[in-house]
């Protein structure tokens, strides 16, 4: 088909084209619909900002006197909700949290005369919408308090004041039967939120025809995100040992010297005087455990468990020093007796004792751990086993620590003589 015959077909279209035009202004237009989730919004939105705008005046007459707070509450929050009224549903004919949701009040009916509100609204529908919404709850409240206070609901059947109680409850009931009722109808049909904007037919419309409802889902994601994160780690962490991934960790640490750190290469221009290597004091002595200078006839373990942390070695010492030794401020004990007295006593493969129950239960549980064997509190060694201790095994375990630590003490002096010449 050529240009020529699209521009024919063009211009015999034009007639019914321009009736078609003609026709739209008196087309019916179908209503706006408005979300009731949105309505419901805007209504928990006003309430969280009346609440927001409230605290700090109730702290401030809290700190003036503590019982201003709960005494003037409710005229605090009348004063506030008339100031929000005055300049959002007086001034701009919606609640701010109704602006939010892109919404706005209006009377379905013919076009209105006479003196109008700056929203455009009729000053007497306005007086009354306040006087049900903010009047009437506050009376309410401070007619509750005033009766409770003055103990209406326990007075006799025939006195005023529980009449005047039983009145007030059915008044109550009826409130709240209505709203119930109100609130059915709104589900329905979505056109009036409360029973007040039903009876004044004051109904929530879009301020604008063409906006478009935008919810923004980054908080949520945020906190799904989280939550999947934190859901996980409670998940986690109870399969995660941390008392063999602590031990494991400090065995690391305690093998680390200074040697190992500083490579070989930085290591030979310093010399021996300025990179100490591991024939250090701490190397030339035995090595030894948190509770070596403990007394023979006492338990380690039954020491550790008495202690305020099994974290930090410092504060073990600390606190077994303040358990074991007097204080000059304290008298010694009379019977001298330990303070962690051996019950059943038996010796390890690295020749110290312990209680039979405290070194049974360290061995399995290192073994139910996965660890090759329990360490020593006294020497750090590995304890292969534990035997009963009798007479002439505890004396000659007594004879060889003795020698060990004879022998330990001579090379650290030799060492120390030989390092100082």
């Amino acid at each position: 088909m050529s240009s020529l015959s699209w521009q024919q077909a063009w211009d015999l279209a034009q007639p019914r084209l321009q009736a078609i035009r003609q026709s739209l202004p008196t087309f019916p237009h179908a209503t706006p619909r408005v979300l009731r989730v949105g309505q419901l919004d805007a209504e928990l939105l006003d309430q969280e900002l009346l609440q927001i705008l409230t605290d700090p005046l109730a702290k401030a007459i809290g700190l003036v006197k503590s019982s201003y707070r709960s005494r003037f509450d409710p005229e605090l929050k009348l004063l506030v909700h008339i100031i929000l009224y005055k300049f959002s549903v007086w001034d701009l004919g919606a609640t701010y949290g109704a602006k939010l949701q892109n919404l706005r009040y209006e009377i379905p009916i013919t076009p209105m005369t006479g003196n109008l509100t700056p929203s455009g609204l009729p000053p007497r529908t306005l007086w009354a919408h306040a006087a049900a919404t903010i009047l009437i709850p506050y009376l309410h409240s401070r007619i509750r308090v005033y009766a409770l206070s003055r103990a209406w609901p326990d007075a006799p059947s025939f006195d005023v004041r529980r009449r005047g109680w039983t009145a007030l409850m059915r008044i109550e009931s009826a409130h709240h039967v209505l709203s119930l009722a109100s609130f059915i109808v709104f589900l329905c049909d979505g056109r009036y939120r409360t029973w007040a904007d039903r009876l004044l037919r004051l109904r929530l419309v879009p301020s604008q025809s063409n906006s478009t409802r935008q919810v923004s889902y980054e908080f949520m994601n945020r906190q799904m995100v989280w939550h999947a994160f934190t859901e996980f780690l409670l998940f986690l962490l109870p399969l995660i040992n941390t008392r063999v991934l602590r031990r494991r960790m400090r065995r690391a640490a305690s093998n680390i010297s200074r040697a190992k750190i500083i490579p070989s290469f930085v290591r030979q221009p310093l010399g021996k005087l300025d990179v100490p290597g591991p024939t250090d004091k701490e190397e030339a002595v035995e090595r030894r455990g948190k509770y070596w200078s403990l007394p023979e006839d006492q338990c380690a373990i039954c020491a550790e468990d008495a202690s305020f942390s099994i974290t930090d070695p410092r504060h073990d010492m600390y606190t077994f020093r303040s358990l074991t030794e007097p204080s000059s401020s304290q008298p010694a004990r009379s019977d001298d007796s330990p303070r962690f007295p051996l019950q059943t006593p038996y010796i390890t493969s690295c020749l110290h004792q312990y209680c039979y129950v405290c070194v049974s239960e360290r061995m399995l549980r290192a073994a139910d751990e996965g660890e090759p064997a329990w360490e020593c509190l006294r020497c750090v060694a590995m304890v292969l086993s534990a035997d009963r201790v009798d007479a002439d095994t505890a004396q000659e375990a007594r004879t060889n620590v003795d020698v060990d630590l004879d022998e330990a003490s001579l090379k650290s002096e030799d060492f120390l003589t030989t390092r100082s010449e």
